[in-house]
């Protein structure tokens, strides 16, 4: 049998593991697999030590669910060896190893693993915003209470309450829900939220972006201030400027900034420090 077709016979073998493995794991998985088994450097003799290499670990993965389980039980394979907790009252941003931001809201806290990179799991306890980048090998999970929200590349907003509730909201790109011992998956598209409570399971709509329509461009400041925690300075002569833009809720603050800088052929400085946006 050529090479080929060994390689097409064991593609067919990795793509038969059970449903509960996803798409884009065994894609992952087979491409980091085939890169070893079938590289051109190595010995024709070496193929078949890898293929039952990849019979053993295809037979263990069905049995034990350790890697590919879709269950929310794979949250106890994290060591929480970093644990970042947000006792102030404003929002902390927070930049995960693989550059992935948080936005930590008051009394929330998060955990990860050393090996985060290439094992992108993660608990919260409280709310938070994430901002996730992309990695098609390794794909981001977030675990909250009974759920776990399975990412790409998105952003997404998770919060659990008090009352043992969780509730998604998803911004940008596509999640994929789940909830401990069902089986059941939900889908979520940009302007839906997955709530979780009572052991019950609820999608719904919200609105993503807030829209001026012909309103003075104070508003879009005292927007800012209320939301970003940024004192907003333009020249008075703009203060009764109207404005009419849609803004996306989770946008990022300089963003903002440039889209009305470049709509009034203004000049902008960011200030951290002071907590300032000061317009010329």
């Amino acid at each position: 049998m050529s090479d080929k077709k060994i390689e097409d016979e064991l593609k067919k073998i990795w793509d038969e593991v059970p449903i509960s493995h996803s798409d884009s794991e065994k894609e992952a998985s087979w491409e980091d697999f085939q890169s070893k088994a079938f590289s051109a450097k190595k010995p024709k003799f070496k193929i078949w030590r890898y293929a039952a290499a990849a019979a053993v670990l295809v037979f263990a993965l069905i049995g034990t669910g350790l890697y590919f389980n879709r269950d929310s039980v794979t949250q106890n394979t994290i060591v929480a060896t970093n644990v970042i907790e947000n006792t102030t009252s404003k929002i902390k941003t927070v930049f995960l190893p693989d550059s992935s931001r948080v936005e930590l809201s008051p009394n929330s806290k998060l955990s990860y693993a050393d090996n985060f990179q290439t094992n992108r799991k993660i608990e919260i306890e409280g709310e938070g915003y994430f901002k996730v980048q992309k990695d098609k090998k390794h794909p981001f999970q977030v675990f909250c209470k009974e759920t776990t929200t399975t990412v790409l590349g998105t952003s997404f907003t998770v919060k659990g309450s008090s009352k043992n509730s969780v509730s998604v909201s998803l911004f940008e790109g596509s999640v994929e829900m789940s909830v401990k011992n069902q089986d059941k998956k939900w889908i979520l598209v940009p302007g839906e939220t997955f709530t979780y409570a009572n052991n019950t399971a609820e999608v719904t709509e919200f609105s993503r972006f807030v829209d001026f329509d012909n309103q003075k461009l104070t508003d879009v400041s005292v927007y800012i201030q209320e939301n970003y925690g940024y004192k907003v300075i333009i020249p008075a002569e703009y203060s009764n400027q109207r404005i009419t833009v849609r803004i996306n809720k989770k946008e990022d603050l300089k963003i903002i900034v440039q889209l009305i800088s470049e709509m009034y052929n203004l000049n902008f400085e960011i200030n951290d420090e002071l907590k300032e946006v000061t317009f010329q």
